[in-house]
């Protein structure tokens, strides 16, 4: 059984949702596709800090390794 904590924060996150989608809807072709590429980079540079907050003792060279293997796992085979 749900909390009351839980189900106030499902109907937040539709509720969210529902903006997120009719502010997309709003949006031209061209500003859909931008906002995608802005969500991708901010994801990546997330992903990149934080990789470095869990291993600040690699070196560049090292770091570079570590992120390209876990990059290739994100990888769709499907294509």
């Amino acid at each position: 059984m749900l909390s009351v904590w839980e189900l106030n924060m499902n109907l937040k996150e539709r509720l969210n949702h529902k903006l997120y989608i009719q502010v997309l809807r709003q949006m031209s072709p061209e500003k859909r596709l931008l906002k995608a590429f802005e969500l991708s980079e901010f994801t990546r540079q997330l992903f990149i800090h934080g990789l470095q907050k869990r291993f600040p003792h690699l070196s560049d060279e090292e770091f570079q390794k570590i992120l390209l293997k876990r990059i290739d796992k994100c990888h769709n085979r499907n294509y």
